[in-house]
């Protein structure tokens, strides 16, 4: 973002009318831009618009995005509220928050009692950090500077750091690629007394970080992030799984339990995508009683129904081959009106089958695609 481009929005903050206008209007469109330019500077109409559509694109993160600041590549990339909150839990005192963002993590940790010291490349940022603090009324714990990261020479305090994983516009997966690299990363690792990063849940982390703790993060059934946790911060487990809203968490080495392959049974299990990324898939069988349908295959079974925030139970109504006329027969057994098509690791084109089955029915069905011991099989079930 420009000089000019921090000016408009400085401009904008002393404007509150213009969002006023904005929210009380019946107009739409066109016609809305076209009232307020009546009014207001055409650029300053325009950053408007911009702010207000990103507030209610925000309102799935934040529980205060109708007076938060946005601009488009920090909320794209910023922590979810509830996020950001699970993870200032384990910080205490000072910490840094390096390439801040809007301010998200830096709030969260203020919301939990730290001092936070908010750095980024970005005046932007900065200013936008300092905007949503205020919104979150810890202005006083958080304070901003406009500084290339890398040469900040402190050492003595925690460490937050939330690389740019856009950094030529587009998303990058590899942690390499990211901004600053891993490189970097892996040597404030090693140099502050702990902390975390923040990576993509698809990223390359595996065996990049050793002895740190990886935590996977989800949000009602989303996976969100990869949180990577060193120094005094790290757990004992070198993987967690953890769910919110529920905020349970399963940690173990993915190699500590082995589940047997069994047959189909009443009811089979979808695990939340934390535990997959993870590689707690066995961990988590072995401790609600389940096994695996396949080697190849995270989805899972069982003869009750298991009740846990890490695994999404389907209640089974046929076990079926993986054939087109089969399939359509058992829809007509059990008519249903629509349904939901889920698979892993069998190459389904879901919207191709779906037009190929005779929805006649009144309830919704599930049909789920994996392999049994080795065959590939379609499950046709029914939440419960």
């Amino acid at each position: 973002m420009s000089d000019t481009e921090c000016e408009i929005l400085q401009q904008l903050r002393n404007t509150p009318q213009i969002f006023a206008r904005l929210v009380s209007s019946d107009e739409t469109g066109l016609k809305l831009q076209k009232c307020l330019r009546d009014e207001f500077p055409a650029d300053l109409v325009r950053a408007a618009l911009t702010v207000h559509e990103l507030r209610a694109k925000a309102t799935a993160k934040f529980s205060r995005a109708d007076r938060m600041w946005f601009d488009t590549k920090g909320l794209e990339q910023s922590t979810a509220e509830a996020v950001a909150l699970h993870k200032a839990q384990r910080f205490t005192g000072n910490v840094y928050d390096f390439c801040c963002g809007i301010g998200s993590d830096a709030i969260a940790l203020a919301r939990n009692g730290c001092n936070v010291a908010a750095a980024d490349l970005s005046t932007a940022c900065c200013l936008l950090t300092q905007w949503n603090a205020e919104c979150f009324e810890v202005p006083d714990r958080i304070e901003t500077a406009v500084v290339d990261v890398t040469a900040i020479e402190d050492r003595s305090t925690l460490l937050h750091v939330d690389p740019d994983r856009r950094p030529t516009g587009r998303r990058v997966r590899r942690v390499e690629d990211c901004v600053p690299g891993l490189e970097q990363l892996q040597q404030w690792a090693g140099e502050f007394p702990g902390g975390a990063i923040k990576l993509s849940p698809a990223s390359n982390f595996g065996g990049k970080f050793p002895d740190s703790e990886i935590e996977l993060i989800s949000l009602d059934g989303e996976c969100r992030e990869a949180t990577v946790w060193f120094g005094d911060l790290a757990g004992d487990a070198p993987f967690r799984a953890t769910v919110l809203p529920s905020g349970e968490s399963i940690a173990a080495e993915p190699l500590s339990a082995w589940t047997n392959v069994g047959e189909l049974g009443p009811w089979l299990y979808d695990p939340d995508p934390t535990v997959v990324r993870s590689g707690l898939v066995d961990v988590l069988a072995e401790r609600l009683g389940l096994r695996r349908l396949d080697d190849a295959e995270e989805y899972l079974t069982g003869d009750v129904l298991v009740d846990s925030p890490f695994v999404r139970p389907f209640e089974v109504v046929e076990n079926l081959p993986n054939n087109q006329r089969e399939i359509r027969q058992a829809f007509r057994r059990h008519p249903a009106q629509q349904v939901e098509i889920k698979c892993r690791h069998i190459p389904i084109q879901a919207e191709a089958v779906r037009r190929k089955l005779p929805l006649e029915g009144t309830d919704p069905a599930v049909l789920v695609f994996t392999r049994q011991s080795g065959k590939a099989r379609a499950v046709l079930c029914r939440r419960p």
